[in-house]
């Protein structure tokens, strides 16, 4: 069981000067599960969550910075930026960063999202004052150089490629594309190969010292940790590399906006000579922030959230029309996204466009019947319990909760929640986006006369 706590410590210099504020954001029973905040001066906030039960520590640097923060011609800066922070310090070269994690059998990467980027490094508990100055270091010590600039921009290419290469992750920026534009949301993550090739270190350093300053910074740390430990050597090691900021700085809160989508009902097709057609139907879904986020979350999992889903059954189960076939949610700071993913043989696209078209259709209109409903819930409760039993993911969710919506929510709470969603929620929900015109990405080898009939599918 843990609960809210709002008890805030603030600690003072012998002169009096206000050094950090502490707040115990939940508590749990003897420890097990509390979560602690400390903003120190400068703006920077310091997370953990304590597991004493493991033997693991997972500890991350989030930056309130992702692609859709980049202008058109740094398409690709926050990706590119990512790979570059591991390439070098003014304390460690490349392969001395990779090396300290390697040697105590530890794991470290990163990722950048549409809305944020994340640091982190998973190791023993007793590493953990490691893995807490490497990060630290590459967060604020990198040094990019314009030779690892270079180097670095044929990997980041290469991994463009790669996504290229692989239509069944390509579709889903395609889809971001058609529902988006060209909108900062509507770019692909990676940039592409033109934009990669237009950034200079210039650009990249500006970048740089503008999004990772200590307001735009959240540390989380999750497992055998101890709170005040943490910020201790968090703190020294960014007073080390002067980091810490201005004293009197806050801390950049949630991002809020109300940017519209896309006229919905588009339709892009990027021919491909691939075995399979692979498709995405979707609408535009709700925020992250929305209420209704939790009846979303029922309904994605009783449409296409595993084997017993409706679209897994209909459209694998019972006609054998593709192997992948699943539904998800993409909730952003003002808007989101639902989607329908399907990979079939070319042949099978207007089948399997008209089988998805029918269930959302249906569930639109009737919502869902008692026993789905029920079999929703606890699938997605389950999930979001089981999701949690690493101290990775916990890094994650407190992380990404102090980034996303500037608080903390027990398992309980989030278990309450989805226990809390009714038929009516349900059904409002669908109606509301289910009900709405859709928009359609698909890559395949299609005829001409296949290609003319997709707009069909979202008529």
């Amino acid at each position: 069981m843990t609960s809210r706590s709002h008890g805030t410590t603030a600690r003072t210099s012998s002169e009096g000067r206000a050094v950090a504020r502490t707040q115990t954001l939940l508590k749990g029973e003897n420890g097990i599960g509390t979560v602690r905040r400390t903003t120190l001066p400068g703006g920077l906030r310091v997370l953990t969550e304590t597991l004493p039960s493991v033997r693991s520590a997972t500890f991350g640097i989030w930056a309130n910075v992702g692609s859709r923060d980049e202008t058109p011609a740094l398409g690709g800066a926050t990706h590119y930026l990512e790979h570059l922070l591991f390439k070098g310090t003014k304390r460690r070269t490349a392969l001395e960063i990779s090396a300290a994690i390697d040697a105590v059998g530890g794991e470290m990467n990163a990722f950048t999202a549409k809305e944020y980027t994340c640091y982190y490094a998973r190791v023993l508990d007793t590493d953990l004052p490691l893995a807490i100055d490497v990060v630290c270091d590459m967060l604020t010590g990198s040094l990019i150089e314009p030779a690892d600039i270079e180097a670095e921009r044929g990997v980041v290419l290469e991994e463009i490629a790669m996504t290229e290469d692989d239509p069944g992750d390509c579709v889903h920026d395609l889809f971001a594309g058609t529902m988006f534009g060209d909108s900062p949301l509507g770019r692909p993550v990676l940039g592409t190969v033109d934009t990669v090739n237009g950034l200079t270190r210039d650009s990249i350093a500006r970048f740089y010292k503008k999004h990772y300053d200590p307001t735009h910074l959240i540390v989380a740390a999750a497992g055998n940790v101890d709170h005040a430990t943490v910020v201790r050597q968090v703190r020294d090691a960014f007073e080390r590399a002067g980091a810490l900021g201005r004293e009197d700085a806050v801390p950049v809160g949630p991002r809020t906006g109300s940017r519209a989508l896309r006229a919905n009902g588009r339709v892009d097709v990027l021919d491909r000579r691939t075995e399979q057609a692979h498709i995405v139907l979707g609408m535009p879904g709700m925020p992250r922030t929305d209420d209704r986020r939790w009846a979303m979350g029922v309904l994605n999992t009783a449409l296409g959230g595993g084997m017993s889903s409706r679209l897994f059954q209909e459209v694998r189960e019972k006609r054998g029309l593709a192997y992948s076939v699943y539904s998800y949610t993409s909730g952003f700071a003002d808007c989101g996204l639902f989607g329908v993913y399907a990979g079939c043989r070319p042949s099978q696209v207007d089948d399997v466009l008209k089988i998805c078209r029918d269930e959302l259709d249906r569930v639109a209109e009737h919502g869902l019947p008692d026993e789905e409903l029920e079999r929703a819930v606890g699938q997605l409760s389950g999930s979001t319990v089981l999701g949690l039993e690493d101290t990775g993911a916990l890094m994650n969710r407190i992380g990404k909760s102090e980034l996303c919506w500037g608080e903390q929510m027990s398992v309980d709470e989030m278990l309450g929640r989805i226990a809390a969603v009714t038929p009516d929620d349900v059904r409002e929900v669908a109606r509301d986006v289910l009900g709405q015109r859709p928009s359609l990405s698909v890559i395949g080898p299609l005829t001409d006369r296949q290609a003319s009939r997709l707009h069909d599918a979202v008529a």
